[in-house]
């Protein structure tokens, strides 16, 4: 409601400063010319135009909705605007000359004569405000346009981030549901069928968990915390003596949202790329805190590192929680990695939290 009555405001004074500059130009070219000027004289009928423009305008906008510039391959459209800019700029004269006529009494020399004595090149100006309103109609349609497609060109770069972030977040479950069947597979080659029995288990748990969670976008990390945990009991049963994983979340961490999925992907790697290598027992620590507004995770190992002065290729869980970041946060989210001085590598996750 404020809005409209500030538009009406804003029409209302542009019109009223139109009719103050003709009144001022009217004025000084008649001082200039004749040495005398009644302002007041002059401005009411410039001010009448003013009022009267403002009351035609509606009118003329739809006349250009109606019949556009380029009706009949545009001469036909420019020859009806052009007529009726002509009957309205004549329509004003001549009324103005009644009006003098009715309140001043009549003309001297006679109604048409004087009108066409009186009839100078200022008087067309009437057909240029016509066209004026023409072109503030056209621009007024070119930026609704404009405004238009920014906002689908929003709408369709959001609806094609859903979709690619939901095409990386599906690519996430097989990448771990695969590496846990073969190993299954192994325990079951192996003799290990109780621990292969208990594995399914806690897959099917871990998975269960999945797929409820799968059409949310984002849950907060106490909810990633719990599935987490499931997956890290099923990776301890696949490394019993090798694998310790060391959790340190703070409290206030735990409430943040996350996208779903963030952190099992990291914690994969670095099991797969940290523990795995090693000849001996192996150890994951994930840590959480919030600070600056912004939620801090981290998942180190203590593997061999990355090697030195070569090109690291990030695999699937790496660049697919990259790209998930950058698309979902944009520059406010990243993730770095690096090598740890007391060995192995740290992936560190930023993100920002919610106000």
């Amino acid at each position: 409601m404020n809005n409209r009555w500030l538009r009406i405001a804003a029409v209302i004074a542009g019109w009223a400063a139109l009719g103050l500059i003709l009144s001022i130009e009217l004025y000084f070219n008649m001082r200039a010319e004749m040495s005398w000027g009644d302002f007041v004289g002059i401005a009411i009928p410039q001010f009448g135009r003013a009022a009267m423009w403002a009351c035609l305008s509606p009118f003329i906008l739809m006349l250009r909705a109606r019949m556009p510039l380029s009706s009949g391959r545009w001469v036909g459209g420019i020859l009806f605007h052009l007529g009726f800019s002509f009957t309205v700029m004549a329509t004003f004269y001549l009324g103005r000359i009644e009006a003098y006529a009715i309140f001043f009494g009549p003309e001297k020399y006679g109604y048409w004569r004087t009108a066409f004595a009186s009839f100078y090149g200022h008087n067309l100006v009437d057909m240029a405000y016509y066209w004026g309103v023409i072109a503030f109609g056209y621009g007024s349609e070119l930026q609704r346009r404009v405004r238009n497609e920014e906002i689908r060109a929003v709408q369709l770069e959001s609806r094609l981030i859903e979709a690619e972030l939901k095409a990386l977040r599906e690519q996430i479950r097989p990448h771990f549901l695969f590496n846990t069947l073969n190993t299954v597979s192994v325990m079951v080659r192996d003799g290990k069928n109780e621990m292969a029995v208990t594995l399914l288990a806690r897959l099917g748990s871990l998975l269960r968990m999945s797929l409820d969670g799968s059409q949310e976008d984002e849950t907060t990390l106490r909810v990633q915390m719990d599935f987490l945990e499931r997956y890290i009991e099923i990776q301890k049963a696949r490394f019993p003596d090798r694998l310790t994983v060391e959790i340190a979340v703070e409290e206030e961490a735990l409430g943040v949202p996350v996208p779903w999925l963030i952190l099992q992907p990291i914690v994969e790697n670095a099991i797969l790329h940290g523990v795995v290598p090693k000849s001996g027992p192996g150890r994951v620590e994930i840590r959480g805190r919030v600070e600056g507004g912004f939620l801090h995770l981290e998942v180190a190992d203590d593997g061999p590192g990355l090697p030195e002065h070569r090109r690291v290729v990030e695999g699937t869980g790496l660049s697919n929680t990259r790209e998930r970041l950058s698309k979902t946060y944009g520059s406010a989210g990243r993730m770095t990695l690096a090598n740890r001085k007391t060995g192995g590598i740290s992936v560190e996750i930023v993100l920002p939290c919610p106000k």
